[in-house]
């Protein structure tokens, strides 16, 4: 009997053992060792792996290399996510800082959706007019540091090997074609035209030939003189051959087994497809119903406020004032460096804001640029990040292709956007902030960035900006494009809608124009949920700014607020809820210690 007594009091003392090891300073200095260590090995694994990434980060390591498309290396890279997944599975957050234990569940969250998502093989499916080797690749020229002569030859070195990641690319969309994933026909033709252009084009006037057109002053002229003709010759022998080869291809082959319906559903497992783009683009669990309800009232809802603005300009409803945008020379200008110059007069006038609104400021400055002519016809104006040594900016890529037939009402909203106080601010400050690791650093979750993005646009109004009431109403038009995409988005890929459904609404409910209608339209086809991300992280910021001042009251500071929400970098909206309820609990704590008469209720107790 006391033989067994002795086996029970053991068998209760060692767990409380090992519990008490484990809260042991040493065991907590280790478990947060190793998960440092194993996001340090993670991060390099990426890095190595993703050269054409780490370049655009600043990293030259890499720079004399591509990209590893073959379906060897995708395959590797998928057995390896798995291992990493386990081991970072495997350790114990308990104890942690908040933001050390953030980084084990972000990164696990990553490594899962990441393997969910390989099931649907989306290598299988890697061009279209917005994305893909074709038009990805010229873009570095504007991505890349050239600041010495290995800068360049390293850059040689990459246009030698363009026609290898070609070729990889052309197998996978072979793959593609046997196993019906196809993207529809109408945007393939429209590869076809980017693709033959960059082919078409003479070596010295060639996108890739930019960084030969001006050297830094450190390089000899001899080394210049060197470097251009190889540069030169590497794009005469290498790239426009590749061009060339994948011109043909999609052309005469893919192009013309191009799927003829507009929506995911039609695509094998096409439903399963869209349902996990619309949890990635989102963080949620909203269905496409339910976000496709919530795009009509967003839509009702906003309209209302258009039409007020219309009848403050003296027309009767939107219609007739989007007939009269044509003719009216206040939304027009004569010139691309009119539009430049709009955008940064507006990125000027917000930065003496900034204080008004937030805390913590970025050090890095925005630039604004236009987008190469190569893409414009497709690209909209867009926010490229700096580097985080700062030796290239953040800059936004302007769209000045239709300044004849376009109109200025969106400069503005756009310039708030895809600069300060939005993702230049938010994408600028994660990057400093020195207590995250890498990967949240550069982390990108759709629905953050472009909520905040899309949440920024309205602090320009409450700052006192958009005095133009045509720039206003073009911000509530830029707005309502975010409640449209959420109803023709679920339209095309739930819903089973036509193209022609899509453009109808869009007319009836928007006064953009034509070409403007087309483009969204094919990019909804493109890049199916992508768009919902905006509008549902907006509405999301929006509820917890509300739900933090109805909680703190007089309390409440906005400046405060902003800074929590950024603190973090880009996190998913159920950890971003989390975060600020936990926040605003924290200042109702502080706010009833440092109230009168705290002190001597803490006595009392």
């Amino acid at each position: 009997m006391r033989i067994l007594t002795c086996v029970l009091v053991l068998a209760l003392l060692v767990p409380a053992a090992v519990a008490a090891a484990a809260d042991s300073p040493a065991d907590l200095d280790a478990r947060r060792k190793a998960l440092k260590d194993l996001l340090h090995e993670q991060w390099e694994y990426q890095m190595r792996t993703s050269p054409i990434y780490a370049s655009i980060l600043g990293d030259k390591r890499y720079n004399d290399k591509l990209d590893d498309f073959s379906q060897a290396a995708i395959d590797d890279n998928l057995e390896q996510t798995r291992r990493f997944l386990v081991r970072f599975e495997a350790i114990d957050t308990t104890g942690f800082p908040e933001q050390e234990a953030l980084n084990k569940e972000i990164m696990v969250r990553d490594l899962k959706m990441n393997l969910e998502g390989a099931r649907f093989k989306p290598w299988e499916m890697p061009v279209n007019q917005f994305s893909g080797i074709h038009i990805d690749a010229p873009q570095l020229v504007s991505l890349l540091s050239f600041e010495s002569v290995k800068d360049y030859e390293d850059y040689i070195t990459r246009l030698k090997l363009l026609p290898r990641l070609f070729d990889q690319t052309t197998d996978q969309m072979r793959k593609g074609m046997a196993a019906g994933l196809m993207p529809p026909k109408i945007l393939l033709e429209k590869v076809v035209t980017q693709a033959n252009g960059i082919a078409t084009t003479p070596a010295e006037q060639s996108p890739y030939a930019h960084p030969f057109d001006k050297f830094p002053d450190a390089i000899s002229e001899a080394d210049r003189k060197r470097l251009r003709e190889a540069g030169l010759a590497a794009i005469k022998d290498s790239v426009l051959p590749a061009y060339v080869k994948f011109t043909a291809f999609v052309r005469d082959e893919y192009a013309p087994k191009g799927r003829t319906e507009p929506g995911a559903w039609s695509l094998p497992d096409g439903d399963a497809w869209y349902a996990f783009r619309v949890k990635e683009s989102t963080t949620t669990n909203l269905t496409p119903e339910e976000i496709h309800q919530l795009g009509l009232e967003q839509v009702k809802e906003i309209e209302t406020r258009m039409l007020a603005v219309v009848n403050q300009l003296g027309y009767k409803d939107l219609k007739s004032f989007s007939a009269s945008l044509p003719d009216n020379p206040k939304v027009h200008v004569h010139s691309r460096k009119e539009i430049l110059d709009l955008y940064q007069k507006y990125t000027d006038q917000m930065y003496l804001k900034l204080p008004e609104l937030f805390g913590r400021l970025p050090k890095a400055k925005v630039q604004i640029m236009p987008i190469e002519e190569f893409r414009e016809k497709e690209a909209s104006t867009e926010y490229v990040e700096g580097t985080p040594d700062g030796s290239r900016s953040g800059h936004i890529m302007v769209n000045t292709g239709n300044f004849e037939k376009g109109t200025t009402l969106d400069c503005e909203t756009t310039a708030y956007h895809e600069g300060v106080p939005g993702h230049h601010m938010q994408i600028s400050i994660a990057q400093e902030l020195p207590e995250l690791p890498p990967f949240r650093q550069h982390e990108g979750y759709t629905a953050y960035t472009e909520g905040w993005a899309l949440y920024s646009e309205r602090l320009g109004k409450e700052v006192g900006f958009f005095q133009d009431p045509y720039s206003y109403y073009g911000h509530l038009q830029d707005d309502m494009l975010r409640g449209i995409r959420l109803v023709v988005d679920t339209g095309f890929h739930y819903k089973h809608w036509t193209r022609q459904q899509v453009v109808d609404f869009f007319h009836e409910h928007s006064a953009i124009d034509e070409a403007e209608v087309q483009s969204e339209t094919d990019r909804y086809m493109a890049w199916p949920a992508q768009a919902l991300g905006y509008k549902i992280g907006q509405l999301e910021i929006l509820k917890l700014r509300q739900y933090s001042k109805d909680q703190l009251g007089s309390k409440f500071d906005l400046r405060a607020f902003h800074d929590e929400v950024l603190s973090g970098g880009a996190l998913p909206l159920d950890v971003l809820s989390a975060r600020v309820h936990e926040w605003v609990a924290q200042q109702k704590t502080q706010a009833s210690l440092s109230s009168p008469g705290s002190e001597s209720r803490a006595n009392q107790n």
